[in-house]
């Protein structure tokens, strides 16, 4: 009951601010900014069925996820071997840490070059955005291990990828799965920062475009489907969290 509760109140609270959005819109907004709720409503069904907008979604849909998979896992194997290592730790965190604090978005012009204006650009934008979270993240979740899981497990006969599998891995699944989702949401902005800048297709290319054009029903449709976008992702990432940590939610 008590969830159900929850669920409508986060229902009245939504539902509440569309309304306040379609008043004052209404009543306040200027039509060249601003636009009521209802007005995206409607512009949505012109809006796809312009193949173009379709196409659109999809080369952003795709940017993003091969983004996110390659930031994972080159994310995980980094932070594994950076924070199984005493030295390594030592010596290359730092430099991560360097990196990390760099707002990326400096470096954009540096992938354009590498690059070119086309898919990869975005994606390796969006890896560089996203594989720092997961980093982090898997370092922390090796730091917090206790050690006498290790020695208990090495003192039973298991290998070290026995260890690895075994003790190292479901330890850190929290703290991974949070990575997931903060480099999830980096990937999305890097990803989007350069369709902005560098692109000419993609969510990020229409939503400048619809931007410069003063169409706020349609810019803000590409928000929604935008936001749609990073729920859905984040809605996977929970799903996933909550399959891999069984054991420790019991």
């Amino acid at each position: 009951m008590g969830a159900v509760s929850a669920g409508n109140a986060r229902l009245l609270v939504i539902a509440g601010l569309l309304v306040l959005w379609e008043i004052g819109a209404r009543l306040f907004g200027d039509p060249l900014f601003i636009c009521p709720p209802s007005a995206v409503v409607l512009a949505l069904g012109p809006l796809f069925s312009d193949p173009k907008v379709v196409h659109a979604v999809a080369i952003t849909v795709f940017e993003m996820v091969v983004a996110f998979a390659v930031a994972v896992g080159f994310g995980l194997t980094v932070g594994l071997a950076v924070g199984l290592q005493g030295f390594t730790k030592g010596a290359i965190m730092p430099v991560i840490l360097l990196l990390y604090a760099i707002p990326q978005t400096t470096i954009l012009p540096l992938f354009v070059l590498g690059f070119g204006i086309g898919p990869e650009a975005k994606i390796a934008f969006g890896v560089s955005q996203g594989i720092f979270p997961v980093i982090v993240s898997t370092v922390a979740g090796v730091a917090n291990l206790p050690s006498s899981l290790v020695t208990a497990a090495r003192s039973m006969g298991a290998s070290r990828l026995q260890v690895l599998q075994t003790v190292v891995l479901p330890h850190m699944v929290p703290c991974f799965f949070t990575g997931m989702r903060l480099g999830m949401t980096a990937v999305l902005l890097g990803v989007l920062i350069a369709e902005l800048y560098v692109s000419t297709a993609g969510l990020g290319y229409y939503t400048r475009h619809f931007a410069q054009s003063f169409s706020p029903p349609n810019l803000f449709a590409l928000i929604a489907v935008l936001a749609a976008i990073a729920v859905t992702l984040n809605e996977l990432c929970r799903i996933a969290e909550r399959r891999f940590s069984r054991w420790h939610q019991a």
